[in-house]
């Protein structure tokens, strides 16, 4: 049985149990007074039910699917000889390995260990009978706690309190993980970027103008050193990401205006829809799109006025990432846009206002602090995107302010470092995470330049 059918099989015994809480709720009420003596609507009954039954079931669930690999795998090491677990730290994190490789079936027939191979069926093994032990311990938690809830279900009973007390616990916690996930994610980055910065000294990296992170194996080849100066990686991802806003920002925003100020309802229903396709298109056709058409037309016509233009340009991706994120822009100023109350608009026109000086005066000031949003998320998006620049702009870390020129991003950058096999305790590998630290650092300067934006100018209309 697999985990998924154990979810599925949950979700049907809770469903059972809140249509049971909920008859029983009514037949407590009474013939004829229907639900006036419950402290609760009857569907609160049933769905504390529920949430008992399921609940204690889940955590079980979740709590043994989160260490059953590292149980199993220590109970089918054990059954290997001595002589093959007595080795060093590393040779047996590759026995584990091979282990699991083995239990998966991605080792050719011809290369199989009989020992190992007893040791991957013990764990199959062992696997089949903790489902089995999971889906009756689980079955006994789920018809015990749901049983003792029926039991004490009385038209007294708090059940919306008890049910609404369970969903605040649930809404804590999922807080409280994506807190705690956001806390790794920097501590990881960080660390990795103090060993980084350990062997490369931060002044070089923020203000070198070189960017080389190429190693080589022995000291006597050329860049054996490697450059690690940060300012090229940057100038790209601001010129390419300055270039998409140029274009996103006015296309966006002027779109907004129109389809919620002037378009027609007829116009309005196929226009936006139309327009927000575009988010949906993956980036990959992008980057095609951007290689192919986009690129050799501006190499094209830059030749025609005699100028340098390189096969790939930071003006090429600039210009095709502005076109991806205009639904960003677009979309959610349209939404602000609409959210201004009409008594706004009517106090401006009964002054005398003109539409056109309406929506300068009053709406879009009014609507500011949404339309920030949106532009600081477009940004986001521009200053994250790979592929579009993989494909367009390249691969080459040019300290560059013509836009004709080929450019990299920080993003191409950690990508590049981390494909393929790499040593992570070369600077080489940790320079990804040190240019992931910046970019974050760059997106938090963003979020807190917006917040005082928006702060700003809910003062001024609040």
């Amino acid at each position: 049985m697999s985990p998924f059918s154990f979810l599925v099989i949950l979700l049907a015994a809770s469903s059972f149990a809140y249509m049971h809480g909920k008859r029983r709720a009514f037949s407590l009420t009474g013939s004829g007074s229907g639900s006036s003596r419950l402290h609760s609507l009857p569907g609160y009954y049933g769905m504390l039910t529920a949430l008992w039954c399921a609940l204690p079931a889940l955590a079980i669930f979740v709590f043994w699917m989160s260490c059953s690999e590292w149980v199993l795998t220590d109970l089918a090491m054990k059954t290997l000889p001595a002589s093959m677990l007595n080795v060093p730290v590393d040779q047996a994190n590759l026995l584990v390995n091979d282990l699991h490789n083995l239990i998966a079936g991605h080792v050719a027939a011809r290369d199989i260990n009989p020992v190992l191979q007893q040791a991957a069926d013990h764990y199959l093994a062992m696997e089949r009978i903790s489902y089995m032990a999971l889906a009756g311990i689980m079955s006994a938690s789920a018809l015990f706690f749901s049983a003792l809830v029926y039991k004490r279900i009385r038209p007294r009973m708090r059940a919306r309190n008890h049910v609404e007390r369970i969903i605040q616990i649930a809404l804590v916690l999922c807080s409280t993980i994506a807190i705690i996930t956001t806390i790794g994610i920097v501590l990881s980055v960080l660390f990795e970027s103090i060993r980084f910065f350990q062997q490369v000294p931060l002044t070089d990296f923020l203000f070198g103008l070189k960017w080389s992170p190429q190693m080589a194996m022995r000291a006597d080849q050329a860049g054996s050193s490697g450059s690690f100066g940060a300012i090229p990686v940057l100038a790209g991802t601001f010129m390419i990401s300055g270039i998409a806003l140029a274009v996103a920002v006015p296309v966006g925003l002027l779109s907004a205006i129109y389809l919620s100020e002037y378009a027609s309802s007829h116009v309005r229903t196929w226009a936006k829809p139309t327009m927000e396709i575009l988010a949906g298109v993956p980036t990959v056709v992008y980057g095609f799109f951007a290689a192919l058409v986009v690129a050799p037309f501006i190499r094209d016509a830059g030749g025609l006025f005699g100028l340098d233009v390189s096969s790939e340009s930071g003006l090429a991706a600039g210009l095709v990432m502005g076109i991806m994120i205009i639904p960003f822009v677009s979309s959610l100023s349209d939404d602000v846009i609409n959210a201004v109350p009409q008594t706004l608009r009517d106090g401006s026109y009964a002054l005398g206002a003109t539409r056109s000086e309406t929506i300068r005066k009053v709406v879009i000031p009014a609507a500011l602090p949404g339309i920030v949003g949106g532009i600081l998320l477009a940004a986001s998006r521009a200053i994250g995107e790979t592929m579009i620049v993989v494909m367009a702009a390249g691969l080459s870390a040019n300290l560059t302010a013509n836009p004709l020129q080929a450019v990299t991003t920080v993003t191409v950058q950690i990508v590049t470092l981390l494909v393929g096999d790499q040593e992570f305790d070369s600077p080489k590998t940790l320079a990804a995470f040190a240019l992931g630290l910046l970019l974050f650092t760059i997106t938090l300067i963003l979020n807190v330049i917006a917040l005082y934006v928006v702060r700003k100018y809910r003062e001024e209309y609040e």
